[in-house]
C-alpha cells in the first residue's frame, strides 16, 4: 500500500503542477478580461451617447443641482486614469502578495470597477439630451444604487477570492484492502475535495461584463433593448459561476455536494440514502459534455476529465462528481453506510 501511495503522490504532484498552471493561465486571462471590460465601458458609455451629450457635461453635484463640469474628453479619461491605476496596483499584489492579499485586491477591483462604472452611466442619464451641463437631471436614488451595487460588488469578489481551506478534516485514516476506511473506534473523519473548472470560469467572466454593460448602458438610458440584451447574458453568466466548481463533503451526516463559488444550489444524501460508493473515471464524451449532465450513466457533474466520485443511491439513478481523491471519498462514504458488525 506504500509503494502505490508512493506513485500516485507522484503522479498526483504532476497532475497538480499541471492544474495549477493552467487555472494560473485562465486566471490572468480572467483579471485581464475585466480590466479591459471595465476600461472600455468607461470609455464607451460616454463615447457611445456623445451626440446626447452638452460639452462639458455636469460631473458634480451639490444637493440636487449640479455645480460642476468636465469636458467630455475628460470625463471619460479621468475615471478611465483611476481605473488603470487600480489595476496596476491590484496586479502587484496579485503576483507578489499571498492569498490574503490577492483577495483584497480582488475586493479592490470589484468595489472600485462597480463603483466607477455606476458612475459614470449616472452622469451621462443626467446629462442625456441636456442643452446644458447647468441643466443636467438632479440625481437621487442613483447614486445609492451605485454604492450598494459597489459594495455588493466588493462582496462577491472576497467570496470568490478568499483564500480556500480544506475545513475541519481529522487525522489521516489509512486505506484498507476493500473500499472502506479502517476507521478506530470513536474516530471521526471527513473527507472534503473541490474541482475547479476555470474555462468555465472564464465564460462566466465574459458574459458577466456583458450583461453588466448591457445594463448600463439601459441605467444610462441609451436604449431599452440593452435590457433585453443583459437579461440572457445574465442568465449564461450565472449558470457558468454555477458550473465552474464543485466541492463534495462527506462526514457522518453523509454526502453533500455544493456547487459554485458560493456553495449554492446544493444537493445532499444521508448515508442510509446511498446503498455504495466508488471511484470511477469517467470522460465528457462519456456523459454528453461539460457541467451538469444527464445520460445513460445517471447524473455526472463533469468539470474535468477523469476520477469522479460515483454513489448508487437506494432509490434513482447513480450520481457522479469529478473531484480529486475520489478513492477515499468513496470509502468513507462505504463505511458510514455499512453497520460497524458487517
Amino acid at each position: 500500500m506504500n509503494k502505490v501511495s508512493q506513485e500516485d503522490g507522484r503522479g498526483g504532484g504532476q497532475r497538480d503542477a499541471r492544474k495549477d498552471a493552467a487555472a494560473r493561465a485562465v486566471g490572468m486571462l480572467s483579471f485581464g478580461a475585466i480590466a479591459l471590460g471595465v476600461l472600455a465601458l468607461l470609455l464607451g458609455l460616454p463615447w457611445v451617447a456623445r451626440g446626447r451629450l452638452p460639452e462639458p457635461v455636469a460631473t458634480h453635484w451639490s444637493g440636487t443641482r449640479a455645480d460642476g463640469s468636465m469636458s467630455l474628453t475628460a470625463a471619460m479619461g479621468f475615471p478611465a486614469a483611476v481605473w488603470v491605476a487600480s489595476v496596476a496596483a491590484a496586479a502587484v499584489a496579485r503576483w507578489r502578495g499571498g492569498e490574503q492579499a490577492k483577495a483584497w485586491s480582488a475586493v479592490g477591483l470589484g468595489f472600485g470597477g462597480a463603483l466607477l462604472t455606476g458612475a459614470q452611466a449616472a452622469i451621462v442619464s443626467a446629462n442625456l439630451d441636456r442643452p446644458a451641463w447647468q441643466e443636467a437631471r438632479p440625481l437621487g436614488a442613483e447614486v445609492l444604487l451605485v454604492l450598494v451595487a459597489a459594495v455588493a460588488a466588493g462582496a462577491l469578489a472576497w467570496w470568490l477570492a478568499r483564500p480556500q481551506g480544506l475545513g475541519p478534516l481529522t487525522a489521516t485514516v489509512a486505506v484498507a484492502d476493500g473500499p472502506r476506511l479502517d476507521l478506530p473506534d470513536g474516530q471521526r473523519a471527513v473527507w472534503l475535495s473541490r474541482a475547479v473548472n476555470p474555462w468555465l470560469g472564464l465564460l462566466a467572466a465574459v458574459a458577466g461584463l456583458g450583461a453588466a454593460g448591457a445594463a448600463l448602458a439601459g441605467f444610462a438610458g441609451l436604449g431599452g433593448a440593452a435590457w433585453a440584451t443583459a437579461a440572457p447574458l445574465a442568465v449564461v453568466a450565472l449558470a457558468g459561476l454555477g458550473c465552474s466548481s464543485v466541492q463534495a463533503r462527506v462526514t457522518e451526516r453523509g454526502l453533500d455536494v455544493a456547487f459554485g463559488p458560493l456553495g449554492r444550489p446544493s444537493r445532499h444524501w444521508d448515508p442510509e440514502e446511498i446503498a455504495s460508493a466508488r471511484s470511477e473515471t469517467r470522460t465528457p464524451a462519456q456523459v454528453g459534455g461539460w457541467g451538469y449532465r444527464l445520460s445513460g450513466l445517471g447524473t455526472t457533474v463533469m468539470l474535468r476529465r477523469g476520477e469522479c466520485l460515483v454513489i448508487r443511491p437506494r432509490q434513482g439513478a447513480e450520481f457522479a462528481v469529478s473531484v480529486d481523491d475520489a478513492e477515499r471519498g468513496a470509502a468513507l462514504l462505504n463505511t458510514l453506510t455499512t453497520p460497524r458488525s458487517a
